[in-house]
């Protein structure tokens, strides 16, 4: 806001009058609007400043005291609509201070802005450059009139700006905003509401509950976006792609879909079956090299795998008055008479959630409670998440002072690097090994079983205690955990725990086999909700014989794809240590990276 002082000058501008010639009065409606401004405030019964400061002390103690009603309601279960009179005192006074403070600021805008423009010689602005102002229309939306747009008229509320000088042609073409692009509607119904959300009158997020077609909303959406941003988005495929399933679940908003190659690895011996395994990546010999590994573990006879945990967390925090308090409730948890009943309430939660453990941590008056249950073929974590709540229901009965800060605390811990999950596990914790043979060692990996021993005790194991690693004790897990959850709709996100993984290599039968493992200890997928139901993640889920919920034993599709994830790792560890061990890793990343260029040269 400008700083502005009184001008000596007199208001109007005066002059030198003859002898019996009598000043001009000034204009009538110029003399009213004067008045206005000297008299804005003077009906009110107490100074400005003092008014001021009781409006603004009322608005935030009744919205103080509001919030806390409604708060305790909220604990108590009691409907929001129903108020007492107190209630509705409050909420009559924080009416009336919001429409104080709203007619006072917009006044007070509205007055300084008439009294600049309407007396330039009666106040003198302290800054040197003189700006002028204009009324000019939102500039969110560019230009009015582009390539065959059909001019928007001005928004109703419109913007006060400066002024600029003058620029060149040049300056001015490089500051302006680039020209929305137009690609015309399949009708002209569509073209006036793909105007309607350009101009701001249609949210975005409507438009498949106004429209009730999905795949047209999501048209529409595209088009306007667009012609908003002015960048193409031409290489965003929009046809082929089921909407509808994605509704309410997946994904908000939706322009279009990103294709994602998906490569097969295998056949991968595992316990005796052969997988097939889809990997969606787009990083080159990511699925070569896999692949490599699955073809040495087949030829040795196979790999094994081990199931040790399956239980997904959630780890509410809750708060007392004192730390002696929450060590109550902790004492409470933990007893095993008190667990049955808890357990009992929890698994009310879903025909699937079984609690099996919570585990306590206290910080001050904090307390954590990591809750463990299995979920079926879920990766359950909404499943955990619905049990907990009727827990701390149950517990807010018993302990009426406990304050539920939150109902996620991060002792979880889901989707951060957390020792928590390194060492007690979260989702399937699974080992999986395999002996290759010295023969398979030096015809398909290339290499020598002491070079390897030696390389993953210096890299995998060393190496990593070096840089400080948590779970990172292997050379790329999460390469290959992230292309198979990719590829069977899991959440990529939960690559980060997913991929706690080390790496394990000995020489067996008198040096001259190899023995390798992977440890795993938490690997979180499922085979039903979330991305699993989509057409192609579900054809991939398919494809290794684990789609959807296992009605005869529940949950064994998704152990059984967990310990798929793990033999996976355990081929992709093994050929990229070999390809490290034998000097090959930048002689095939050239191949499969960079086909155009020489590899001659490049591997020289």
């Amino acid at each position: 806001m400008d700083v502005r002082r009184r001008s000596e000058k007199p208001a109007y501008p005066t002059k030198e009058f003859a002898a019996g010639e009598k000043p001009l009065k000034p204009h009538k409606q110029q003399q009213e609007q004067d008045n206005s401004l000297l008299i804005a405030s003077d009906a009110l019964p107490l100074p400005l400043y003092l008014t001021n400061g009781l409006f603004f002390t009322m608005f935030f103690s009744v919205m103080y005291y509001l919030l806390s009603r409604w708060r305790e309601k909220i604990r108590n279960s009691t409907p929001l609509h129903v108020v007492t009179f107190s209630e509705l005192v409050a909420i009559a006074s924080l009416i009336a201070s919001v429409i104080y403070l709203l007619g006072f600021f917009g006044i007070g805008f509205v007055q300084s802005f008439v009294s600049r423009d309407n007396n330039d010689e009666c106040w003198d602005v302290e800054d040197e450059n003189d700006e002028q102002f204009l009324l000019e229309e939102d500039s969110r939306r560019g230009p009015a009139t582009t390539l065959g747009c059909t001019a928007v008229p001005p928004p109703p509320a419109l913007q006060i700006v400066p002024m600029v000088p003058p620029q060149s042609s040049k300056v001015a073409a490089m500051s302006e905003k680039p020209a929305p692009l137009v690609t015309p509607a399949a009708s002209e119904e569509d073209e006036e509401i793909i105007k309607s959300v350009v101009q701001g009158k249609m949210p975005s997020y409507s438009l498949e509950s106004k429209l009730g077609d999905c795949k047209r909303a999501a048209s529409i959406r595209k088009e306007a976006l667009q012609r908003i941003t002015g960048k193409s988005l031409e290489g965003l495929p929009l046809e082929g792609f089921d909407y509808e399933s994605i509704l309410g679940q997946c994904c908000e908003m939706p322009i279009g879909y990103v294709q994602i190659p998906v490569g097969i690895a295998g056949p991968l011996l595992l316990d005796g079956r052969e997988y097939s395994v889809p990997m969606a990546t787009t990083e080159g010999c990511l699925v070569a090299s896999t692949n490599r590994g699955c073809k040495a573990i087949y030829a040795s006879g196979g790999a094994t795998s081990v199931l040790l945990r399956d239980g997904m967390t959630r780890a509410p925090c809750v708060r007392f008055g004192t730390a002696k308090r929450a060590a109550e409730l902790k004492f409470f948890v933990e007893d095993p008479v008190k667990f049955e009943t808890l357990a009992a309430v929890f698994n009310q939660s879903s025909r699937f959630a079984r609690l099996q453990r919570i585990q306590c941590a206290i910080a001050g008056k904090n307390l954590y409670m990591r809750f463990v249950c299995s979920t079926g073929d879920a990766m359950g974590m909404n499943m955990v998440s619905k049990g907990v709540q009727n827990v701390l229901d149950y517990l807010q009965n018993e302990y009426p002072d406990m304050d539920v800060i939150g109902i996620s605390g991060n002792f979880c811990s889901d989707k951060k690097p957390a020792a928590v999950n390194w060492i007690e596990g979260r989702g399937k914790s699974v080992v999986c090994e395999a002996i290759i043979t010295e023969e398979v060692v030096k015809k398909v990996l290339k290499t020598e079983v002491a070079a390897l021993v030696e390389l993953n005790m210096l890299k995998n194991l060393t190496g990593s205690a070096m840089a400080g690693a948590l779970g990172g004790f292997n050379a790329h897990a999460s390469n290959i955990v992230s292309a198979v959850y990719i590829a069977t709709g899991q959440d990529p996100a939960q690559n980060i725990e997913s991929s706690h993984c080390i790496t394990m290599m000995e020489a067996v039968n008198d040096g001259k086999d190899l023995h390798v493992s992977v440890t795993m200890p938490s690997i979180e997928v499922g085979t039903v909700g979330g991305g699993t139901q989509l057409a192609s993640q579900s054809a991939c889920l398919n494809l290794l014989g684990v789609k959807g919920a296992n009605r005869e034993v529940p949950g064994s599709n998704a152990r059984l794809l967990a310990t798929i994830v793990a033999g996976s790792v355990l081929a992709g560890e093994l050929s990229l240590m070999s390809a490290i061990s034998a000097g090959q890793l930048v002689k095939s990343h050239m191949k499969y990276n960079r086909s155009t260029k020489d590899v001659t040269k490049a591997s020289s």
